[in-house]
C-alpha cells in the first residue's frame, strides 16, 4: 500500500512539469548501455539473485521488500552512477516500478533524460539477451556501500 501511495505522490507531484522520460524496449537499452549510459536495476537483492542482472548494470534498490522507499537516500546513491546533468536507464522486473522513479529523476532530482525499460528484466531474460549472476556485483556493492 506504501509503494502505491508513494508511487502515486511521485506521479501527481510529476505531473505539473512536462517529463524527459523515454520507455524504451530491448534493443533501445541494449544500444544505451553498449554507449556507457549508465543502467541502473531498482529490483531488490532477491529479484537479482534470481534472474541475474545485465552485464555492467548498477544495482540500487527503490522500493524495498515490503514497499517502501527513501527517495532522497536513493537519490543520493544514484548521483554517484550518473550525474543529473546524464541520462541514465531504469529498470525492474516489469517496467511498473520504474515508472514512478523515472518521473522522479526526472521532475524532481532534474535528470535530462531518464530512459525506462518498458517491459523490466522479464522480457530481456526472455528475449535470451545477456545476463549474468548478480553474485559478483552485489559483493563489489556491499563493500562500496552503493547497493
Amino acid at each position: 500500500m506504501r509503494c502505491l501511495l508513494l508511487a502515486c505522490f511521485l506521479l501527481l507531484a510529476a505531473s505539473t512539469v512536462r517529463a524527459e522520460v523515454f520507455d524504451i524496449d530491448n534493443a533501445e537499452l541494449a544500444k544505451l548501455s553498449a554507449a556507457g549510459v549508465a543502467v541502473i536495476d531498482i529490483r531488490t537483492k532477491p529479484e537479482w539473485e534470481e534472474t541475474g542482472i545485465i552485464p555492467g548494470s548498477h544495482l540500487l534498490t527503490f522500493f524495498d521488500e515490503r514497499g517502501k522507499a527513501d527517495p532522497a537516500a536513493w537519490l543520493d546513491q544514484a548521483k554517484a552512477i550518473a550525474k543529473p546533468g546524464e541520462p541514465v536507464v531504469v529498470i525492474c522486473r516489469s517496467g511498473n516500478r520504474t515508472k514512478p522513479v523515472s518521473q522522479f529523476l526526472s521532475q524532481q532530482a532534474g535528470y535530462a533524460k531518464v530512459y525506462n525499460v518498458r517491459s523490466g528484466i522479464r522480457a530481456w531474460a526472455k528475449e535470451g539477451r545477456p545476463m549474468v549472476s548478480a553474485a559478483p556485483t552485489l559483493a563489489a556493492c556491499r563493500a562500496n556501500k552503493t547497493c
